[in-house]
């Protein structure tokens, strides 16, 4: 199974991060959303997402903070912000706030932040991330970079 994961977007999904997931079986966006954006992501595929600190109106503003889903045997958290990240519960944490993409192992866990897929922000680079998950085979994380954030359109 491959999902595609994204966070603050911002109000901005370019085309390129369309073309990006549009192979996705599921789709995570792990807050900071903004207007416009969850229309075009459901349109891909099935979405689960959370809010972010700065969506405060619209349809974002009523997503949960927390979301859990499940895929290839594995349990799937996402939350906006690292810091209200559920202690227990998940074998692999999706989330956002910081722009800045990584992938990291802790205590057997995988915890991965896609980066920022819009053009707000101090980051760089646009990013989204592609997770293949299969059973009985460990995860897989691609990140795949869309390119400079000023140059977004």
């Amino acid at each position: 199974m491959l999902l595609g994961l994204v966070s603050d977007t911002h109000g901005y999904l370019g085309d390129d991060a369309c073309r990006a997931l549009a192979a996705c079986d599921r789709l995570l966006h792990a807050g900071d959303v903004g207007a416009n954006v969850l229309e075009q992501l459901r349109a891909l595929a099935p979405l689960t997402a959370v809010r972010g600190n700065t969506d405060t109106h619209g349809d974002a503003a009523a997503l949960p903070e927390v979301a859990y889903c499940e895929a290839a045997g594995y349990h799937l958290a996402l939350v906006h912000r690292l810091a209200d990240a559920p202690s227990a519960g998940w074998d692999v944490l999706v989330y956002g706030h910081c722009h800045r993409r990584h992938a990291d192992c802790e205590a057997g866990r995988l915890l991965i932040n896609p980066g920022a897929a819009g053009r707000r922000g101090f980051h760089r680079e646009r990013s989204v991330a592609l997770l293949s998950l299969e059973p009985q085979a460990p995860p897989r994380c691609r990140f795949v970079i869309l390119g400079p954030r000023s140059a977004a359109r």
